[in-house]
């Protein structure tokens, strides 16, 4: 994506997309990262010449680098199996709450902390002299620096939540060599300027600036809220779900809610609940041969509302596979007639996502204390008009959806600020999205019939107050 600051305006323009899949080896799924190298290349090439360039991606996968600054290996994906059974043998030596109160972050068995605990002992991992998460890898490839951008690092599992560094105490504990991480950096610091032949590969030079590097910080950061009280929806492959805060939420009640204090940019928390979100019907799609979506969902519009629901936070929902056979599942396991048609199962995922939307919001307002008055859903999510009006029933709140490259925008936003092209806090440069195309669903339907479709799948989890 380029983008275009002037006139107190953010603009974007899209110059180059290419594909980024999952590759199985033997019985590993890796990233093909240097497909991905290849990519950012190509990309910048279309967009430039520009002043500068930042780069976010998904959190907690790395690459490891060994003496000589070479990649050991294309990075694991996060939805390999080699973490199932990790945390609970993680944990016998640093309890669920001791890492809580150390790192703040949800309880999720892909974290890093958890991959690196997989891999001990590989000869992979004694041969690493260095760690670098995605976007920082890919950052070393253009700079040949190598840092730890911040609001990415906070979901390793290894970062101090309160002092905002490495907490090596933590990681010696997990035996996990402190050493392999390098410096870690704020966003808006400059990481280095391009290396000779990648500028000689794309035509111009131009420095490299850390900006919010886990996307959901840099969506965060676009989202188009003025005043206080929001709620934002990350709405993508996941659905990040929460509140932005001054400080973390430390408490046994934060811990046992699952919600987790990520990093986020200007000393900002994202204080928000992992929600499987779109990949539900992603996976669906793909078990179907990509029909077309718009016929999908005009069908699910018309199907009457929770004749089925599931969790949609079910572990049993991570991996890759035959999606609808397990929602099918999920729903023989709770009692209910599983959906006899396709339009049937993407109302069930929907229904269940708004759910799922409608838990966490209510959750993050309850444990943080912050008023929420509107939900913001950013990010490709907020295309589905049916999922946004679902989840302004299911909240009982305005839901705003827009704007769908909410990630590209908060990228651009604080590499202009860092370049002294803007100036000013998070809600003033959120100021300047305003006029990008946004929706608002009013909030309709029955409460109680959303009460009831959350017994169904959840009757033992008891309300926050």
């Amino acid at each position: 994506m380029r983008g275009t600051v002037e006139a107190g305006r953010v603009a974007l323009t899209e110059v180059h997309r290419f594909p980024n899949g999952p590759v199985r080896l033997g019985d590993t799924l890796h990233w093909d990262v240097l497909r991905l190298h290849r990519g950012v290349l190509d990309g910048l090439r279309a967009a430039g010449p520009v002043a500068a360039i930042g780069l976010d991606s998904w959190a907690v996968d790395y690459g490891l680098l060994d003496a000589t600054g070479a990649l050991l290996g294309n990075p694991v994906h996060y939805r390999d199996a080699r973490t199932d059974g990790v945390a609970p043998r993680v944990h016998r030596t640093l309890p669920p709450a001791e890492l809580y109160a150390a790192n703040g972050l949800q309880e999720l068995p892909f974290t890093t902390l958890y991959q690196l605990a997989a891999a001990a002992g590989t000869p992979q991992l004694g041969a690493a002299r260095q760690l670098l998460l995605i976007p920082d890898l890919l950052g070393y490839w253009l700079t040949g620096a190598r840092v730890a951008e911040v609001t990415n690092a906070s979901t390793t599992g290894l970062l101090d939540v309160r002092a905002r560094t490495w907490h090596t105490r933590l990681m010696g504990r997990a035996g996990i060599d402190p050493a392999l991480f390098p410096p870690v950096v704020e966003p808006g610091t400059t990481i280095g300027a391009l290396l000779p032949h990648v500028v000689e590969e794309i035509g111009y030079a131009a420095p490299v600036l850390a900006v919010g590097s886990h996307d959901t910080a840099s969506a965060v950061v676009g989202v188009p809220a003025t005043e206080p009280g929001f709620a934002y929806v990350s709405c993508g492959t996941w659905s990040l779900v929460g509140v932005e805060l001054t400080a973390p939420v430390l408490t046994e009640e934060s811990r046992a809610a699952n919600f987790t204090n990520e990093l986020g940019v200007d000393g900002t928390v994202r204080y928000l609940r992992n929600v499987m979100g779109l990949w539900l019907l992603q996976e669906c799609l793909r078990t179907w041969e990509n029909p077309d979506l718009g016929e999908l969902l005009a069908g699910a519009a018309r199907e009457p509302a929770f004749a089925a629901v599931v969790d949609a936070d079910d572990p049993a929902f991570l991996p890759p596979g035959d999606m609808p056979a397990r929602i099918a599942e999920a729903c023989r396991r709770t009692g209910q007639e599983p959906p006899a048609t396709r339009a049937g199962v993407v109302r069930c995922v929907l229904d269940s996502l708004a759910l799922a939307h409608r838990r966490a919001v209510r959750d993050a307002a309850a444990l943080s204390g912050q008023e929420v008055r509107v939900v913001h859903v950013v990010g490709g999510g907020a295309r589905n008009e049916l999922l946004c009006r679902l989840t302004a029933d299911a909240c009982g709140l305005p839901v705003v959806a827009g704007p769908v490259e909410a990630a590209a925008l908060g990228n651009v936003l604080v590499q202009a600020r860092g370049l002294g092209a803007l100036s000013g806090t998070l809600t003033e440069l959120r100021g300047l999205l305003t006029g990008h195309t946004l929706r608002t669903y009013e909030p309709g339907g029955d409460a109680a019939a959303w009460d009831e479709a959350e017994r169904r799948i959840a009757p033992e989890v008891p309300a926050l107050p």
